[in-house]
């Protein structure tokens, strides 16, 4: 993976919000669950895995546009 460069780690819902606009702009992103912990609870909610998003270097640019659009408008 060390032409991919990690733009996102959060939540699921965001993070397919992402990966639909980055596929808009003709960017393929590699998704990676990551866990908060190294065990995955028994009961309780899915808010303890992260994606993570990766896309590769040549189209980093494009993608640090499309995220900080999108986290961006979730703040205001």
């Amino acid at each position: 993976m060390s032409n991919y460069i990690k733009v996102f780690t959060g939540d699921i819902i965001i993070a397919q919000r992402i990966v639909a606009d980055l596929e808009k702009e003709d960017i393929i992103p590699v998704i990676k669950d990551q866990t908060d912990s190294g065990l995955t609870p028994l009961f309780g909610s899915s808010n303890s895995i992260l994606k993570q998003i990766f896309v590769h270097k040549d189209e980093l640019d494009k993608a640090v546009l499309v995220v900080e659009n999108i986290t961006s408008e979730l703040q205001s």
